[in-house]
C-alpha cells in the first residue's frame, strides 16, 4: 500500500505536474498527427524517397543553428514560457499548412518551407520541456517522474498516427490539420498553472552568471558533456543508433510499395512503435529500475536494431506491425535509461545547455536521420536501405560498449553524479 500511495503522489504535486503531462500529451498527438500527413502528402505529390529525406532536413537545419541561443535562453528565462511560445509556434505552422491545403498551394516548396519554421520552435520546445520536468518533481521522484513522462508522451503516439492516417483518408489535410492547430494551442493554454517547485527557482540566476558572454556560457556546457563519458556516450549512443538505423522515414514507401495498405495502415504502422513504446513505459512507471542501467540501455538498443531488421524483411502487415512494437519498446527502455541518465549527472542550471545538446542530438537520429534513410532508399531501393540501417545498429551497440567502457559498467543512475 504505501508503494501506491508513492505513486500517486507524484500526481498530487502542487506544482502541476498533471497539467504539464496532458500539455505533453496534446503537444504530441499534434506532432504525430501532422508528421503522418505531411510524409503521405509529400510522398503523394512525388513519388521519390528523396522528397521525404528533405521532410527531415528541412526540421533539423533550423535546430542545428539554433541549438546555442535555444540552450542559453533556456537556463536564463522561464522554461514554462519559452515551451508555450514553441508550441504556440507550432500551432502557427499547422494554421499555414492548413491555409496552404485549402489554397490549392500545398506544393512541396511551401511545405518545406512550413517545416522549417516548426523545426525552428522544436530546437527551443524539446530542450525546454526534458529542462521543466525536473522543476516539477523532487529528486527522489525524478526517475518515476521520467518513465511515467515518457510513457504518457508515448501514449499519444498510439492513437495520433492512426488518426491522423484516417483524418488524411477522409478529407486531406485540410481535416486533418485543424486538428493540430488546436491541440497545440490547448497544450499552450494547459502550462499556465504549472510552477516550479520552490527549490529550483534560483536556477536562472546561477546559469546568468556561469560565463560573460553566450559562447563562454554554452562553452561551459559542452565542456561539462565531454568531460564525463556516461553523458557523452549516452547521448551519442542515440544519435548513432536510430541515425543510421531508423526505418520511421521508410514507412510510407513500406506502406505504398511493399505491403499495400494506404495511409490507414501507414498510421497503423507508426502506432505500432507507440504501441511497444507505452507498453514498455507502463512496465516502467509501475516498476522503475535502477540497476545495470548501463548494459540494458546496451542491451536495449540492440534488440531495438535486431526489431528493425526484422522490419526490413517482412511482407506481411501483421509482422511488420509486430517488429515495429518490439522496436518501439526497446526504444522506450533506451529514453527511460537515457533520460535518468543525463538528468542525474547534470546541475539544474546547466540542463538548458545540455538537454539542447542531447535534443540537437535526438533531432539529428531522427530528422537527419529520415534524410540519410531517404538517400538510402533512393540509392539502394527501400528493402536494402532498411537492412543496412538494421545491422549499422548493431554495429554501434558493439563499438559504443567498447568505446564508453564506463557507460557499459554503470549500475545506477546516481552513479552518473561520480563518474567523471
Amino acid at each position: 500500500m504505501p508503494a501506491t500511495i508513492d505513486r500517486l503522489s507524484l500526481f498530487r504535486q502542487p506544482s502541476g505536474f498533471l497539467s504539464f503531462l496532458l500539455a505533453r500529451v496534446l503537444a504530441m498527438a499534434a506532432t504525430q498527427i501532422q508528421a503522418v500527413v505531411v510524409a503521405w502528402q509529400v510522398y503523394d505529390l512525388t513519388r521519390e524517397p528523396l522528397a521525404l529525406a528533405y521532410v527531415g532536413l528541412a526540421q533539423f537545419l533550423p535546430m542545428l543553428f539554433l541549438l546555442l541561443p535555444a540552450g542559453d535562453l533556456i537556463d536564463r528565462l522561464p522554461r514554462k514560457y519559452i515551451l508555450a511560445t514553441s508550441w504556440a509556434v507550432g500551432a502557427m505552422c499547422s494554421g499555414l499548412l492548413w491555409w496552404l491545403s485549402d489554397h490549392g498551394l500545398a506544393g512541396v516548396g511551401n511545405i518545406y518551407t512550413v517545416l522549417v519554421l516548426f523545426g525552428a520552435s522544436r530546437a527551443f520546445s524539446g530542450p525546454a520541456m526534458q529542462s521543466l520536468l525536473p522543476q516539477l518533481v523532487t529528486r527522489e521522484q525524478l526517475p518515476q517522474a521520467i518513465a511515467t513522462n515518457s510513457m504518457v508522451m508515448r501514449s499519444a503516439s498510439i492513437g495520433a498516427p492512426l488518426l491522423g492516417g484516417l483524418l488524411y483518408g477522409i478529407g486531406g489535410g485540410h481535416t486533418t490539420y485543424p486538428v493540430c492547430l488546436l491541440a497545440f494551442a490547448a497544450g499552450a493554454l494547459l502550462l499556465i498553472p504549472v510552477r516550479v517547485l520552490a527549490s529550483a527557482k534560483s536556477a536562472g540566476q546561477t546559469a546568468s552568471a556561469s560565463g560573460t558572454s553566450i559562447w563562454q556560457r554554452f562553452g561551459i556546457g559542452i565542456r561539462f558533456i565531454f568531460a564525463r563519458p556516461v553523458v557523452l556516450g549516452t547521448i551519442s549512443l542515440d544519435l548513432f543508433a536510430v541515425l543510421l538505423g531508423g526505418v520511421v522515414a521508410l514507412l510510407p514507401i513500406y506502406a505504398q510499395e511493399v505491403l499495400e495498405v494506404g495511409p490507414q495502415g501507414l498510421g497503423l504502422l507508426r502506432s505500432s512503435i507507440a504501441l511497444g513504446e507505452v507498453g514498455a513505459g507502463i512496465f516502467l512507471s509501475m516498476r522503475p529500475f535502477d540497476g545495470r542501467v548501463g548494459k540494458r540501455m546496451l542491451i536495449a538498443v540492440a534488440v531495438f536494431g535486431l526489431a528493425n531488421l526484422l522490419f526490413a524483411f517482412s511482407h506481411w502487415l501483421w509482422l511488420s506491425c509486430l517488429a515495429l512494437a518490439v522496436a518501439g519498446a526497446a526504444d522506450m527502455v533506451s529514453v527511460y535509461v537515457r533520460g535518468a541518465l543525463i538528468q542525474f549527472a547534470t546541475p539544474d542550471e546547466m540542463r538548458g545547455r545540455v538537454n539542447a545538446v542531447n535534443m540537437l542530438f535526438i533531432g539529428s537520429s531522427n530528422e537527419l536521420g529520415e534524410f540519410r534513410a531517404g538517400v538510402s532508399a533512393a540509392w539502394l531501393g527501400v528493402v536494402p536501405a532498411a537492412v543496412a540501417g538494421g545491422l549499422c545498429t548493431m554495429l554501434v551497440v558493439t563499438a559504443w560498449s567498447r568505446l564508453f567502457p564506463s557507460l557499459r559498467s554503470i549500475d545506477r543512475f546516481e552513479d552518473a553524479q561520480r563518474h567523471r
